[in-house]
């Protein structure tokens, strides 16, 4: 079985194992296009031409002189300690060149099986959908919040921090008049803004109640 504790040494950037002392038992011929995998316990039915679509561990696992050997199960498939789960991405992707992930894995997990497999541009499709989503999650955070602007005495601005509940956040405490506004705080009172995680799908329902009650109010104007 292929683990990292067989890598001996890397050569051009890829992993290379030890060799097994019983290749004997793999019962597919090396002339045939096809090649038998059992990753993690899970059996993956393909093509050496698949596999090799770029050049990576799995290419030259199933070259016919290939210097990479590793162990085979009793159905001659080589044997991968990977996790079966996002080989299955990996194997589609040689497949198709298009990169899709079950909403149950993740991209990290997806980036370590492709660097072990040596995949480089599986590993910068990777990076890149992580940065994106990194990206979205800050843009998502930033827009979808709701802000309140709260008028408070400077003796009620402890109480009104300690005391606030159900997702609100303080953001911002304001004593004085900023430049250019024309309304002067009264001594002693300020202006604290706090926020919320905005539920989109709170909002709906509530918009939906007010359309309701819009629709009410018009058909009643027009029988009057």
């Amino acid at each position: 079985m292929l683990t990292s504790d067989s890598i001996k040494h890397v050569e051009n950037g890829e992993p290379v194992a030890c060799a097994s002392n019983d290749s004997s038992r793999n019962v597919f011929d090396r002339n045939t296009d096809w090649i038998l995998l059992n990753v993690g316990g899970k059996h993956f039915l393909t093509t050496r031409t698949t596999l090799s679509r770029e050049k990576s561990f799995l290419s030259r696992l199933c070259q016919n002189e290939s210097n990479l050997k590793t162990d085979v199960d009793e159905q001659g498939a080589y044997l991968i300690d990977r996790d079966p789960n996002y080989f299955t991405v990996v194997l589609n992707y040689l497949r198709h060149g298009k990169l899709i992930l079950e909403t149950n894995l993740v991209e990290e997990g997806l980036l370590e099986e492709a660097e072990f497999y040596n995949l480089q541009t599986l590993i910068d499709l990777a990076k890149e959908r992580i940065r994106e989503r990194d990206k979205r999650k800050v843009d998502d955070d930033a827009t979808n919040r709701v802000y309140r602007v709260i008028q408070c005495k400077e003796k009620e601005v402890t109480q009104l921090m300690s005391s606030l509940t159900d997702g609100w956040k303080f953001e911002q405490l304001i004593g004085h008049s900023p430049i250019g506004s024309s309304y002067i705080y009264p001594e002693g009172e300020f202006l604290c803004i706090v926020s919320k995680q905005y539920d989109r799908g709170l909002s709906e329902d509530n918009n939906n109640y007010v359309s309701e009650r819009v629709k009410i109010l018009q058909e009643r104007g027009s029988r009057m």
